[in-house]
């Protein structure tokens, strides 16, 4: 029987510990600080981001931690406790999108997207990054890397966002190019602005719909399991999770494709007018119907009632409805599955065992192809229910599963 691994979190003192030792030991000198940012989890909402819909997500107590030192030059240097002996390096200094190789794209992209937003203070800078973020995971390991490093270089240059919440959405900005333009894996911004924004006990409800301010595009919806007896099991398949291998990109073009042909700016608006119809299901079918594409028919179904599960867990949640809530996890999970075609086998294993062992529901988490599961359990079950996935993991011949120790939604903070 192969025993489920649980990965638990680091603490501040332990994580700033960790990433100023490798920084004194990689570079010689201290560190000007050591900063943080948390991974996430979406509780629903999924692919909806970058059609301007609605996302749910919590963050994770598991975070990434930057020691970060500024130099006096464009040079920078990263290592990451994942490979301690090995520092990469590039220069700011007539940098172009898409110039630098590897993992160290992330963080020397966020200050390339810093400079290219007028910044010119943001130089070089020595880092190193210590975390417990699980890679590959679906759990946003990437932001965590780009928004410390963000916070980081946003304090060492004193530019004096990262102090309100509204400031924090120019950090997010360049968190975002970082990965899209510098590292060439597309996000939609939900990853960074969980990452950025969350608060202890709550989700974020994040509209993305274009043209909103930063604060109208948030609001902070209580979301404590103890109240009603739950914990959220979180679990990594450890199937491989790629999305910078053009399956992403390929369903977010054919989402813009979609609305242009259907004569709207985004699939939100498409979302909008159907929720506001007397038969919301035919007004749905009248919308499918005006696309020939089969394809381009299920990518559009599944981003329009995706976008309305958001709000209808929100309320199921504050009724204590857990049936209704569960309900809802698999009909995210169910349409990713079967319409936008983003889940493997060992995600759907991994949601089938967990509805079979007595979740209320189950879904995907993340882009898809790979990465991790969620589960809305009883209290004390989530230990359980791992186990059983992990047998059936064995069974079947896939690799073992980890888990993360159940848990309330974390709190976004940095460390200095």
């Amino acid at each position: 029987m192969a025993q489920v691994e649980f990965i638990e979190a680091m603490g501040d003192e332990q994580g700033a510990q960790q990433a100023a030792a490798l920084f004194r030991e990689r570079y010689g000198k201290d560190p000007d600080g050591v900063w943080a940012a948390p991974g996430r989890v979406n509780l629903i909402g999924e692919h909806t981001d970058y059609n301007g819909g609605l996302c749910l997500p919590i963050a994770l107590p598991h975070r990434t931690y930057v020691a970060l030192g500024a130099r006096d030059d464009t040079t920078v240097r990263v290592v990451s406790d994942v490979a301690p002996d090995t520092v990469a390096e590039a220069d700011l200094d007539g940098l172009m999108a898409g110039g630098v190789d590897g993992w160290a794209a992330y963080p020397v992209g966020v200050a390339w997207a810093m400079r290219e937003a007028g910044f010119d203070q943001v130089g070089g800078f020595d880092a190193a990054f210590a975390s417990c973020v699980p890679l590959g995971s679906g759990l946003s390991s990437s932001a965590a890397m780009t928004c410390s490093t963000a916070l980081a270089l946003d304090d060492v240059h004193a530019l004096g966002f990262s102090g309100s919440d509204a400031g924090r959405v120019t950090l997010i900005d360049a968190a975002i190019r970082a990965e899209n333009d510098m590292a060439g894996a597309s996000t939609g911004g939900l990853d960074q602005n969980a990452s950025m924004r969350c608060t202890e006990g709550h989700a974020l409800r994040l509209d993305c719909r274009p043209g909103l301010s930063a604060l109208e595009n948030v609001e902070q919806e209580p979301f404590d399991l103890g109240r009603y007896g739950l914990e959220l099991l979180v679990l990594d398949t450890r199937a491989p999770h790629q999305l910078n291998d053009g399956q992403y990109e390929a369903r977010r073009t054919m989402c813009e494709q979609a609305a242009a042909l259907l004569g709207v700016a985004n699939l939100r608006e498409v979302a909008d007018a159907v929720d506001a119809s007397d038969d919301p299901q035919q007004a749905l079918d009248d919308v499918l119907a005006r696309l020939s594409d089969e394809t381009m028919r299920k990518r559009v179904r599944h981003v329009v009632t995706e976008i309305g599960r958001v709000d209808q867990f929100i309320d199921a949640f504050a009724r204590g409805d857990m049936q209704e809530a569960g309900a809802l996890f698999n009909a995210s999970h169910d349409s990713l599955r079967d319409d936008y075609e983003v889940t493997v086998p060992e995600l759907d294993v991994a949601v089938d065992v967990a509805r079979a062992e007595g979740a209320y529901g189950a879904r995907m988490t993340g882009g898809g192809f790979g990465g991790s599961i969620i589960a809305l359990v009883d209290a004390g079950a989530s230990e359980r229910i791992a186990q059983r996935i992990a047998d059936e993991f064995a069974r079947r011949g896939f690799r073992a599963p980890r888990a993360l120790p159940a848990y309330a939604a974390a709190a976004s903070q940095c460390v200095s």
